[in-house]
């Protein structure tokens, strides 16, 4: 790790060292026993040179390694964006449409009370030529039939 050995290693800097041996550990250089007895000096190591102790038959950490991963990495976001984008696109779809029926609703209900009632009235009205038909008939009804 190159630091001074004799001093206070923090949390974060055990936390690095685990994930540095669970990574040599996937990739094969330390078996899983060693492992867990490794994680167990990280774990119980106050000084730098303990921890340093624990990884210095390691290869440094590669670079070029770790890119090798963000493909995996961008598969991931891209899933996780695509988890969240679709729902939102159906629920702003659901909205719109149902919008849009309640519109059609209110279109036929317009019709319905506006055109099929007028359409209804002006069937009932007799016109001119046949109101002196029912005065002299009778009727008294007037215009309306």
């Amino acid at each position: 790790m190159g630091r001074n050995g004799h001093l206070r290693a923090s949390d974060a800097d055990r936390d690095q060292v685990a994930e540095r041996l669970r990574t040599a550990a996937t990739e094969g250089r330390i078996a899983t026993d060693e492992l867990d007895e490794r994680l167990g000096a990280t774990l119980a190591a106050r000084t730098y040179a303990e921890l340093d102790a624990v990884i210095a038959d390691l290869p440094a950490a590669h670079p070029e390694r770790r890119r090798s991963t963000t493909p995996a990495r961008s598969v991931a976001r891209l899933a996780i964006a695509v988890a969240i984008v679709v729902p939102v696109l159906m629920a702003a779809i659901f909205l719109l449409t149902s919008v849009v029926a309640v519109w059609m609703v209110w279109a036929v209900v317009g019709w319905w009370f506006f055109g099929h009632r007028h359409h209804r009235h002006h069937h009932r009205y007799a016109g001119p030529h046949q109101a002196g038909r029912q005065a002299r008939a009778g009727s008294g009804r007037g215009f309306w039939v």
